[in-house]
Parts: C-alpha cells; sequence; structure tokens
C-alpha cells in the first residue's frame, strides 16, 4: 500500500513539473490561451449604427474591460496588448415581433450589432474579424424609453460573453 501511495505521489511531481513547459494554459475562469498572452487592450468602441444610443458605446466598452479584468488573470494596458479587442457597433434596431391581429406586434426585439477584430500578438493564426449580434424582446405596449437600459444592459452581457468565448475562451 505504501509503494502504491508513493508511485502516485511520484506521477503527480512529475506531472506538476511537466504542466509549465505546455504550450496551453487553462483556468478555472474558461481562459484558454498560451502562457505568452500576460496583457490586453481593449479599444474604445465607437457606435456607427443607423439608430443611436448614447450611452451604448461606453457602456460596451467597459463591460468588455470588466470581464477580462475578472475573469483573466491578463494586465490591461491602455494600448498594444498581446491581444487587442478593437471594432465598432454597426446595428442597433427595433423591430416587431409576434404579429398579431390587425398587424399590430405583441413583442418587439432589440437587436445590437458588433464587429470585432481580434488581434493575438503572441498566435497571429488566432487573430480574427466577426460579427457577434445579440437580441433582447419586450412587450410592445412598453414605451422603448421605460425598458431601453434594461434591455442593453442584458445585450451587452451576452455580447461580452459570446466574444469571451470565441476569443479567450477559443469555443
Amino acid at each position: 500500500m505504501l509503494k502504491k501511495l508513493l508511485f502516485a505521489a511520484l506521477a503527480v511531481a512529475i506531472l506538476i513539473s511537466i504542466t509549465p513547459s505546455c504550450k496551453v494554459s487553462y483556468s478555472f475562469t474558461g481562459a484558454n490561451l498560451s502562457p505568452e498572452v500576460k496583457t490586453f487592450a481593449v479599444y474604445y468602441f465607437p457606435n456607427r449604427a443607423r439608430l443611436i444610443n448614447p450611452n451604448l458605446s461606453q457602456s460596451f466598452t467597459e463591460k468588455l474591460r470588466d470581464k477580462l479584468q475578472r475573469q483573466t488573470s491578463l494586465n490591461e494596458l491602455s494600448e498594444d496588448g498581446d491581444i487587442e479587442f478593437e471594432g465598432q457597433i454597426t446595428g442597433y434596431e427595433f423591430r416587431p415581433m409576434a404579429v398579431q391581429k390587425d398587424d399590430l406586434s405583441s413583442q418587439t426585439r432589440l437587436t445590437v450589432t458588433i464587429k470585432l477584430k481580434y488581434t493575438n500578438h503572441k498566435v497571429p493564426e488566432d487573430d480574427f474579424e466577426k460579427n457577434f449580434s445579440a437580441y433582447e424582446d419586450f412587450d410592445s405596449s412598453l414605451p422603448i424609453s421605460s425598458v431601453e437600459d434594461e434591455l442593453t444592459d442584458a445585450i451587452i452581457e451576452k455580447l461580452t460573453e459570446d466574444i469571451f468565448n470565441a476569443t479567450i475562451a477559443n469555443w
């Protein structure tokens, strides 16, 4: 029994000593990046959509930064990070959904689209440009002004999660 225990301890020690030389690091937060990546930069995402929400650019940019700070051990730089996030808001639109009799809509959908350019200076083959969209539906009888802030917060949460998964978690 003691021999088995010593053998198991030796095997664990060998695995631990080998692990730092691996090319991919893993974490409990879902991050899956090269160990060479130490920093990130998130540039301001200007709103280029036809319909403008004056708070959306700032809110999205800050929430993406916050997510990266909370869920990775990377250090934030104002520019020239090992990985960089830049882009623009290309869509912000309301559309009627669930049309009922008399051509009235019972639901309206708010959709936000982000064009993202992701650059990984340590692993250039991970670079990409992609559009991300997310939406929330709400009761058409409610005034947009009463639900807009709550809707955009929920949409930004979905977008930052999708972007995190596509870049850091590498899903």
